[in-house]
């Protein structure tokens, strides 16, 4: 089909930063993943206040993992379902009455340990659903060719979020911790009233019937797809094992005695290497060999965590954080794309949500196997163990998935070959 004239995208003068859709969509994340970034800081600082427990403080990840984990299969399905700009609406919505009950429990005096753990599990369930139904928005917000290009400015939108989000939350938690509740509850509210602005090139996909083999499908799918498959159990295990950003609350207070706004500095670190690999592949996104680029990233963050666990000097855990971040985008990008590219729409929502689990299960599983070894050996030790396994892990990936080590592209080859011009000599 020649393409149409009047649709935008074919424009000469078309640019995503410019197209309205994705200026909302591209908001509704920035702020979303701000307010997420921010309320981290405080649970974290707070939570390590109240116990000085390496254990307590990985279980705030666990606590938002467990919902994770129960509702995968029901997200996927409501994101294929539903309006997905309801969805996210919703908890949006969800998260900043979470954030206040967290502002008038401190305000209170009744805020403890077991309140934050039951608040963050409040968070997690909500996250459950949004995120698949916001990372699968994305098709229906920009034309499919600028699907990479517009993945890396999405995930750039997270790092930005990821810079700021930390060192605000941080900042406002030294003036006092309902400050940083309170923020990340307007910042919650206008998420949602962002996403639910959005307007969409596509039709929400059909109702089909609920079975059980429909709830099982965006399993059934990755298991078929190496490629797929590969990507995102190997971005799993690598941030699972490697997760020294879990433990910045022990390594800012005790190991670089850095304080709250210190922390908020270190987590942004991550946010800033990142940031800027991701404005790197938003211009120049990676064409050839992107499987290959991925396992060279996962080393690299091994590399870089090995770096951060044997400092004692702020500016070099701040430098080896910025270098994690960096190497970390390349499989963000990779894993994005391949899952947008490579799906079809109607199950999207169901791939998507998979894809969420993975993800809650590197870094919200990985905060509580952090604080767990943590507490047995000791932040550093348990830092170094996780960055060399990180490396081990990538070199085992490249014998189990040679499909992902080989790949050329990030769209399915068959499909490139099938829509291929013909050429006659």
């Amino acid at each position: 089909m020649p393409p149409d004239p009047a649709d935008p995208a074919h424009s000469p003068s078309f640019s995503l930063p410019k197209h309205p859709p994705f200026q909302r969509f591209w908001c509704t994340r920035i702020l979303s993943s701000l307010s997420f970034q921010m309320l981290a800081v405080a649970m974290g600082w707070h939570v390590y206040a109240l116990t000085h427990s390496a254990f307590a403080l990985g279980l705030v990840g666990l606590a938002q993992f467990l919902p994770m984990f129960l509702l995968t299969l029901v997200v996927g399905h409501v994101a294929d379902r539903y309006d997905r700009r309801r969805i996210a609406a919703v908890c949006q919505s969800l998260e900043s009455v979470a954030a206040l009950l967290f502002a008038f429990g401190t305000f209170g005096g009744w805020i403890s340990a077991p309140v934050i753990y039951v608040l963050a599990a409040c968070v997690g369930a909500a996250r459950a659903f949004e995120s698949p139904a916001v990372s699968s928005l994305l098709p229906a917000v920009v034309p499919r060719g600028y699907l990479p290009k517009a993945t890396a400015w999405a995930t750039s939108a997270n790092q930005t979020a990821q810079i700021a989000g930390p060192a605000l939350g941080g900042l406002l938690y030294g003036i006092g911790p309902g400050a940083a509740y309170l923020a990340c509850t307007l910042s919650f509210a206008a998420a949602a009233a962002s996403v639910w602005r959005i307007p969409l090139q596509m039709k929400p996909a059909s109702r089909a019937p609920v079975t059980l083999e429909s709830i099982f499908s965006g399993i059934a799918f990755i298991r078929r797809e190496p490629v797929i498959l590969g990507a995102l159990s190997l971005d799993l295990f690598a941030v699972l094992f490697g997760g020294a950003t879990a433990l910045l609350p022990i390594f800012a207070r005790d190991v670089l005695h850095a304080g709250p706004i210190g922390l908020g500095f270190l987590r942004s670190g991550t946010a800033i290497g990142a940031l800027a690999g991701t404005i790197w592949l938003a211009h120049f996104p990676l064409r050839e060999r992107p499987g290959a680029a991925m396992f060279g990233g996962v080393i690299a963050f091994g590399i870089a965590t090995i770096v951060f666990g044997l400092s004692h000097q702020f500016l070099v855990s701040l430098i080896a954080l910025m270098v994690l971040g960096a190497s970390d985008t390349i499989s963000v990008v990779v894993r994005l794309s391949l899952v947008q590219l490579r799906t079809p729409d109607e199950m999207l929502g169901r791939v998507s949500a998979v894809n969420s689990l993975f993800i809650g299960t590197s870094n919200q599983l990985g905060e509580f196997e952090s604080g767990l070894t943590a507490g047995w050996w000791g932040a550093q030790p348990a830092v170094l163990v996780g960055g060399a396994a990180t490396i081990a892990i990538a070199l085992l990936w490249m014998r189990l998935f040679p499909e992902l080590r080989r790949t050329r592209t990030l769209e399915r080859e068959d499909e490139l070959a099938a829509n291929a011009p013909i050429t006659t000599t």
